[in-house]
């Protein structure tokens, strides 16, 4: 039988099968891609999963995060896909998680979500991201949702 972690969220248990090295792995390469976010943006569990080639492992980065809280991964800039502050149980205070992100200079909607169209940060547009945001607002990339629903069609 192979090893297994037991993964508190949310109050229930889930026991989630592990290969080792592998495992491990996944989790470093989500710390990689976390770190390349910079202040003032956010992403999201679904963008990180899909960078990876993963898509459907969104979870699972959560669980990485999980694992990463008190270490140097700025895991305050993962949200989810509607920009909600899904892992802001994980950091002690519930109000931590947006205080970091307003010190960076991340807006909020009045119902507490983050304005993905001005903060989210898309790994495939990494360089001329700012500069085309600035010239043509409009024509930047949305969140990770609007990407499924583009999918559905």
């Amino acid at each position: 039988m192979g090893k297994h972690a037991v993964i508190q969220m949310g109050g229930s248990h889930r026991r989630c099968r592990l290969s080792g090295q592998r495992t491990e792995n996944f989790y470093t390469k989500v710390y990689e891609l976390v770190r390349r976010v910079p202040p003032g943006f956010v992403t999201t569990y679904g963008a990180i999963a899909a960078e990876l080639g993963t898509r459907a492992s969104a979870r699972m980065v959560g669980y990485a995060l999980h694992a990463a809280v008190g270490s140097d991964v700025p895991a305050h800039r993962v949200v989810n896909r509607f920009g909600a502050l899904t892992g802001k149980h994980h950091f002690g205070h519930p109000d931590l998680m947006k205080q970091l992100l307003l010190e960076e200079g991340v807006t909020f909607n009045p119902d507490d979500t983050v304005k993905m169209e001005q903060h989210f940060y898309d790994f495939n547009q990494r360089s001329t991201r700012l500069s085309q945001r600035i010239q043509h607002p409009k024509t930047s990339r949305r969140p990770s949702h609007n990407y499924a629903k583009q999918k559905r069609k």
